[in-house]
């Protein structure tokens, strides 16, 4: 499933750095989240009236990630995000953060599974039709 990347910016500031002045590793999961969310935003999935109005939420299940380069303070990186498959109750996400500037070097990449959930329950829950076409 191949679709064009929504892209969302982002600028590295001291307080998510280390001593090294190097972003610390968990940071780019607040990253990748922030951009997840644009990316639903943009589609007219607001997460907060899935839960008040479908009663579905959506959860990590897993993640896998690889650091390839370091983000320092005050790079400007871009994330890109697309949905990489759907499921009836899952779908994951490939995002990629790169660096803004003509060069485009990828320095992270992830693979984030995540579960359709009923709000209430949090059992597995399938996925709405409507929503799905959101998605793609």
């Amino acid at each position: 499933m191949q679709q064009c990347p929504h892209e969302w910016p982002i600028r590295i500031y001291y307080e998510d750095t280390d001593m090294q002045g190097i972003v610390y590793y968990a940071n780019y999961l607040k990253y990748l989240e922030r951009a997840r969310t644009e990316f639903l935003r943009q589609r007219g999935v607001e997460q907060d009236e899935l839960i008040e109005s479908h009663q579905i939420a959506f959860a990590v299940r897993t993640v896998q990630m690889e650091y390839l380069k370091p983000a320092k303070f005050n790079d400007q990186l871009i994330v890109q995000t697309r949905v990489e498959s759907l499921k009836r109750a899952s779908l994951i996400f490939h995002q990629s953060i790169i660096r803004n500037d003509p060069n485009h070097e990828i320095i992270n990449t992830a693979n984030i599974k995540v579960a359709c959930l009923d709000a209430d329950t949090m059992r597995v829950k399938v996925i709405p039709k409507t929503l799905i076409e959101r998605l793609l």
